[in-house]
């Protein structure tokens, strides 16, 4: 296959951004169809890619015509959290390959549809989890899988983003975050912390999640912001008379087969700047990407257990001590317009990811037990949560399969 000929549906902030800045980039690629519930999205979409130099394409604003088109090879999915199974369900019944944006999901019959289909029908199916593309992250999992940290024990990441602008102006802005927040508490967007730490553990690879407890705080952030701000935003009644079920931090806790457990945090509320946070700790040492930071035992100075409460700033940044032996390449080569397309080059990687699976029909790097294992967090922590944190059993969504699939990483480490 020469080009790919890539259907985009959704096109808010998300889908327009990738179709822009990295679809109509690559060489191969050509978008023969689009589709938002909005038409003017739509139509911004159309005139980029005749702009680009490419030819108008199907427009549409029912996703079902897309698939029923017959002009593309492969379905990208970039609209509201609610419509991804339903979307992906479909193309995957038509036969036609699907990359799903990552986001929260409602239901685990959900979950369970999305498996089912992939296994009826064998259509391709990638979960687009960039992070799990992310430098720090397969710097750290690298050195993992070489023996610097030890049997790991514990990992953590945070979804720590201050989306209060966002969620508030909601409504005119055309966001779905916003109903999520007013109608749900949750771990809401569990997939950038918790996709990662998934791929350095071989959660269904050899290991699976077993089970999950999460609490939330109380929700006061968005309340306190849209009142600090409605004399500078002509918020609507709606807004300035909600209330918020999500809480401002919520907290789950994942126990895994092999023993591991997993900490997550959704900190999206309350004023900070953006962080993941992922954490990996070994009995040889950890990994710390905050601080960018290593310690392993018997390398560095063991005098530090004993030092000030601040002997941390000794190792600020020392993990890029070790990106030249540890370091993908994908990472060491890559170049000023890749770092340019989305996040650093994760969303370029990525997507290279599920073009280059498409065209060559071979598995992809992120499938759809990762997706609905994941994204079942979202529906179990609602639960935990409603129920004062009590311990909800995580489906096997392999089937038993997790016992003999090979363990494999996105790139090769």
């Amino acid at each position: 296959m020469e080009k790919v000929r890539i259907a985009v549906i959704g096109l808010g902030a998300r889908g327009s951004q990738i179709l822009k800045d990295i679809l109509l980039k690559m060489a191969d690629v050509q978008i023969t169809a689009v589709c938002d519930s909005y038409e003017d999205r739509v139509d911004d979409a159309a005139k980029a890619i005749v702009e680009a130099g490419q030819d108008e394409p199907f427009k549409t604003t029912d996703y079902r015509e897309v698939i029923a088109c017959g002009k593309v090879d492969a379905i990208s999915i970039y609209t509201a959290w609610d419509m991804h199974a339903e979307i992906a369900i479909a193309s995957m019944r038509a036969g036609i390959p699907v990359a799903s944006e990552v986001g929260s999901e409602y239901s685990l019959n959900n979950c369970w549809q999305l498996v089912r289909t992939h296994e009826e029908t064998g259509t391709p199916y990638m979960f687009m989890e960039n992070c799990c593309f992310g430098k720090d992250e397969l710097l750290a999992t690298a050195m993992m899988r070489h023996g610097l940290f030890g049997e790991v024990v514990h990992c953590s990441g945070v979804y720590g983003h201050d989306l209060r602008k966002e969620v508030a102006e909601g409504i005119q802005q055309r966001h779905y975050r916003f109903r999520n927040y007013r109608a749900r508490n949750c771990e809401n967007y569990p997939t950038h912390e918790l996709g990662p730490m998934a791929m350095l553990l071989n959660i269904n690879r050899g290991n699976r999640m077993v089970s999950l407890t999460s609490v939330a705080s109380k929700a006061a952030g968005l309340k306190a912001y849209i009142e600090e701000t409605k004399d500078k935003v002509e918020y609507s009644d709606e807004v300035l008379n909600a209330t918020f079920k999500q809480g401002d931090i919520v907290q789950t806790l994942v126990t895994c087969e092999n023993g591991e457990t997993m900490l997550l945090t959704l900190d999206t509320t309350l004023p900070r700047y953006y962080t993941r946070g992922f954490t990996v700790r070994g009995t040889k040492g950890f990994y710390q990407q905050e601080t960018n930071s290593v310690f392993i035992d018997g390398v560095h100075p063991e005098e530090c257990e004993l030092d000030t409460y601040r002997n941390y700033e000794k190792f600020l940044n020392n993990a890029t001590e070790y990106e030249k032996d540890y370091l993908p390449s994908i990472w060491k080569d890559i170049s000023p317009e890749v770092k340019e397309m989305g996040h650093g080059g994760m969303d370029y990687f990525t997507h290279r990811a599920f073009i280059e699976a498409v065209k060559n029909g071979t598995p992809m790097p992120l499938d759809v037990y990762d997706a609905a294992a994941w994204m079942a967090v979202s529906v179990l922590s609602e639960q935990s949560i409603r129920e004062g944190g009590s311990v909800q059993q995580i489906p096997d969504f392999t089937n038993g399969k997790w016992m003999f699939r090979p363990a494999k990483d996105v790139v090769e480490l």
